[in-house]
């Protein structure tokens, strides 16, 4: 299950204290809500947790069968209730088929899902997901459901989604876990939701990885793509991205398409990163992530302001997520990389006159929506075209939205004749303006 997943080659150190405590939270059968800033690493992370071959025995060690149900609601092609518990269900079908359950079990948990999808009804769908769940629990499994990028479907949630997850763990007599994963807590995510998601889930923050942890990931990178930094670059390379793993290995892939060619000094290479296009649309979802009230506490740290106690327990999401790290007793951002694009947005908000010119992304966005003109170009195949170098990071709904927003900006001001429509749930199309 775990071929050419790069993570199941990583040292079982790697993120030791998340390791222990979220391997100890499933070892007692809770459930965990992990938290993070967008792209700090947390699919990094679960990926290494749910392929590396020792975890188990390492940290949960509890001398009993564990069966990790993986489901990435970015697999999602409709964001709706029926479409995520169909998905639910065929990764338990996934998971079962590739473990150590017996056949019978696996082909009665074959029929459910095929029986369930035909039917078309949800009450029948999550009750084969209670089946499924109860035959893998009947012959010694311990199921837990890894619910990754669990904040995409806040927009069709519905009060009793909940109580449907925890019937579902009272029904298996609290022998199944859930994992969540969002960048926010769920209380927040769910406000409407009737219990205390906080008791049902206790949380975990996925906070920027520390030096040993990077240096795991980037010698299994260097590896793959076969190049080589002097140690000086190397170390300016993690003072940059600081510990979030998407910038260290949107660098990585970076520097293997220039073949080290250019990079020679620090400089070099902090303005070869900052001006990639890649860079600042990872850095402008992180700005975007955050409320009013916390992007003004972040302007208040970048100019040497103090913030009040007040402020921080107001915000003190920027500090649980590492957003914010305090160094020699002052409050800083965390990553360089960051702090630039910040400084560039002011410098952007001052420039007269807009910037109509496509960039490379853009144009390649343009160029496939056009070659599909009239028909609708699913998410996958955006994906494909515009960022074949994502396939193992992922890319997430705000990046491809956002791309799509400012080719729409730009369409207009360049008076183009035609504009790009969004299918609800499926993708875009481009499409004549109507006179």
């Amino acid at each position: 299950m775990n071929a050419g997943v790069i993570e199941a080659q990583y040292s079982i150190n790697f993120r030791e204290k998340e390791a222990r405590e979220l391997g100890e939270r499933l070892k007692h059968r809770q459930s965990v809500n992990i938290i993070g800033v967008k792209r700090i690493g947390i699919s990094n992370f679960l990926r290494f947790f749910l392929y590396h071959k020792d975890i188990i025995k390492t940290y949960i060690s509890d001398n009993r069968q564990h069966l990790f149900i993986p489901i990435d609601l970015n697999d999602l092609i409709e964001l709706d209730i029926y479409p995520f518990w169909t998905l639910t269900l065929k990764r338990i079908a996934d998971a079962s088929e590739a473990s150590q359950l017996p056949q019978a079990a696996k082909d009665k948990i074959g029929s459910l899902f095929l029986n369930s999808i035909q039917s078309q009804d949800l009450f029948l769908l999550i009750d084969s997901v209670r089946q499924a769940l109860l035959l893998i629990v009947g012959e010694g499994f311990l199921p837990t459901l890894f619910f990754i990028r669990f904040d995409r479907i806040a927009e069709v949630f519905t009060p009793s989604f909940f109580d449907n997850l925890q019937g579902l763990r009272d029904a298996i007599h609290q022998e199944l876990s859930y994992v969540f994963t969002s960048f926010r807590s769920l209380n927040s995510i769910f406000p409407a939701a009737k219990t205390s998601l906080s008791v049902f889930a206790q949380i975990i923050y996925m906070r920027p990885a520390v030096g040993k942890d990077m240096r795991i990931i980037y010698e299994t990178y260097k590896h793959r793509y076969n190049f080589h930094l002097n140690s000086a670059i190397e170390h300016a390379l993690f003072d940059m991205v600081n510990g979030n793993v998407q910038y260290l290995q949107l660098a990585l892939i970076i520097l293997a398409e220039k073949k080290n060619g250019g990079v020679k000094t620090k400089e070099e290479l902090f303005q070869t990163l900052v001006h990639d296009e890649r860079i600042t649309l990872q850095s402008e979802e992180l700005w975007e992530s955050i409320t009013k009230d916390e992007k003004r506490a972040l302007a208040k740290i970048l100019k040497n302001e103090i913030i009040t106690p007040e402020e921080k327990e107001k915000n003190i999401y920027l500090w649980d997520t590492g957003f914010v790290m305090e160094q020699k007793n002052k409050d800083m951002l965390f990553s360089p990389l960051f702090k630039e694009y910040l400084d560039g947005r002011e410098k952007e908000d001052n420039k007269i006159g807009p910037v109509i010119h496509l960039t490379r992304k853009e144009h390649m966005l343009f160029t496939l929506l056009e070659s599909h003109i009239g028909n609708i170009c699913e998410r996958e195949e955006i994906i494909e075209i515009v960022w074949p170098e994502y396939k193992e990071l992922g890319v997430s709904d705000w990046a491809i939205d956002r791309l799509v927003a400012r080719v729409r900006v730009k369409l207009k001001q360049q008076n183009s004749p035609y504009e790009i429509v969004t299918v609800r749930t499926r993708g875009y199309k481009l499409s004549a303006i109507k006179e």
